[in-house]
């Protein structure tokens, strides 16, 4: 997501140290699906991604992801690494086994189903509609005709409003930012009707200012999956944390950890 650095920047001073980084591993991973022994899983991320993966106040890895892989890890009996990585270099890093998982708010494609294997998918990535708190009228993205909307530049929902005829002729003003925390700043201070955006990052903010923002739970454009990503030889470790993720839905777990970061659970069934 190109917006994740900057974002960073303006959300990590207010986020609480909640959760220490994973426990040391070996610096290598260990293609063994297994519950049993001890060897450490390594999960790649962007540890500049809030909310799904980041460095806190306190320089410790945290996010949801993060607690997700953390929670995996403890019911499979095993040890887990979080390393940073260059996030363009992803495929590489799994291919070559320097790390066991790619688990940081990552699409589902065709294209990388072609490199790696995907869990089943745990969230969907959605662009919605964020508005002042109490705000009436403004109910999906059809009802923003003659609104200032406001999103981040070179992101998702840029991508999409530069390419809709409705954004182009039907909206009084789309105005772009460099970061969502000021797109959502202009939003409170009444300069827009408006921001379009990512849910992850919208939720996470909004839990953050309860008092201001709130969502409209309309998707706008199309909708996409994130999954947690595995070599393509590593179908038992693939299988065996899909298993207790499933178990995590199922005894209410995935929910909780969601509602913590994003105020509800917005994880898939």
């Amino acid at each position: 997501m190109k917006w994740k650095t900057i974002l960073a920047l303006g959300m990590t001073a207010v986020f609480a140290a909640a959760f220490v980084t994973g426990c040391g591993g070996t610096g290598k991973a260990v293609k063994d699906g297994s519950s049993a022994g001890n060897e450490t899983i390594i999960v790649g991320l962007d540890d500049n991604f809030p909310p799904m993966g980041f460095k806190d106040e306190n320089n410790e890895i945290t996010g949801f992801d993060v607690e997700l892989a953390k929670e995996a890890s403890k019911r499979l009996g095993r040890e887990v690494e979080f390393k940073a990585i260059d996030w363009a270099s992803k495929e590489a890093e799994l291919k070559s086994g320097r790390v066991n998982v790619l688990w940081n708010g990552l699409d589902i494609t065709e294209k990388r189903k072609e490199n790696m294997i995907f869990s089943d998918p745990y969230m969907e990535n959605r662009q919605i509609i964020f508005v002042r708190k109490g705000t009436q009228g403004i109910t999906d993205e059809k009802s923003l005709a003659g609104k200032a909307v406001g999103t981040q530049s070179a992101s998702t929902a840029e991508e999409y409003m530069d390419k809709s005829d409705f954004f182009k002729n039907e909206v009084k003003e789309v105005k772009k930012y460099s970061d969502f925390v000021t797109a959502f700043m202009d939003l409170e201070n009444g300069r827009l009707d408006a921001v379009v955006g990512d849910e992850i990052v919208g939720r996470y903010y909004m839990s953050k200012h309860p008092e201001a923002i709130e969502a409209v739970d309309s998707a706008v454009g199309p909708v996409s999956d994130f999954g947690i990503a595995f070599a393509k030889d590593d179908q038992k470790l693939r299988d065996a944390v899909q298993k207790v993720i499933d178990e995590m839905k199922q005894d209410g777990t995935m929910a909780k950890i969601s509602e913590k970061w994003f105020g509800k659970d917005i994880t898939k069934k």
